[in-house]
């Protein structure tokens, strides 16, 4: 299973590594939201530094709406993913070696989105430790959630709107945790951090068991 898992993720990474998708469009486009709220925000010092926990996550969550998008639109194309499907691989490692390589895409994502932070909004981190850990989790949750709404939007022409119509709500408890968890990284709050965290950690292993045993239907009617 982990080798299936490893090969699928192999090839969306390499996929990606050649087409530079993250790096060219997404990644731009993340950082000009947040300099959109940066202005929208009246570069407001003390409102910035508070709320930049939760726009970080936003903006993880706007590329990982674009991201899934187009991990799937991949295979639709000249019928890849009928060509995935006769390759015997498990339905759960297919799913979830797209959903690791979606991860490692929004690593790259948050990566330049902190960085972004640290220059618009002049945030300090107090505990890298919190910060690595939430975004671990996070991301990885986002990623596995995303994976699964792509699959069951491939191929639908409403295929747009329709991901983050049903993405956006179902990640809502990641982004509530994500953000108290970096809220208390940043000085923002004097909350429980590592809580928070670990209800994210739950978070991604319910995504990852419902991926799991819903990854055969997913990839049947997709």
């Amino acid at each position: 299973m982990w080798r299936e898992i490893w090969l699928v993720c192999r090839k969306d990474v390499t996929i990606e590594r050649r087409a530079r998708i993250t790096l060219v469009q997404i990644v731009p486009i993340v950082l000009l939201v947040l300099v959109v709220f940066a202005f929208g925000l009246d570069a407001n010092p003390a409102l910035l530094r508070a709320g930049a926990g939760g726009l970080f996550w936003v903006a993880v969550l706007f590329g990982t709406v674009l991201g899934a998008k187009r991990s799937f639109d991949v295979e639709a194309d000249d019928g890849h993913l009928d060509a995935l499907r006769l390759t015997g691989l498990a339905p759960a490692a297919v799913l979830l070696g797209k959903a690791a390589a979606l991860a490692l895409q929004l690593v790259v994502v948050g990566v330049f989105a902190a960085a972004g932070l640290l220059v618009l909004y002049s945030v300090t981190v107090r505990e890298w430790l919190l910060v690595v850990a939430a975004g671990f989790c996070g991301v990885a949750a986002l990623a596995v959630c995303g994976t699964l709404y792509g699959a069951m939007t491939a191929g639908l022409r409403t295929a747009d709107t329709l991901l983050p119509l049903l993405l956006i709500p179902v990640a809502a408890p990641v982004l509530l945790a994500g953000t108290r968890a970096f809220d208390v990284a940043l000085g923002a709050s004097a909350d429980q951090g590592w809580s928070w965290t670990a209800l994210l950690a739950v978070v991604l292993m319910t995504y990852i068991a419902v991926g799991w045993s819903a990854a055969g239907v997913l990839l049947e009617d997709a």
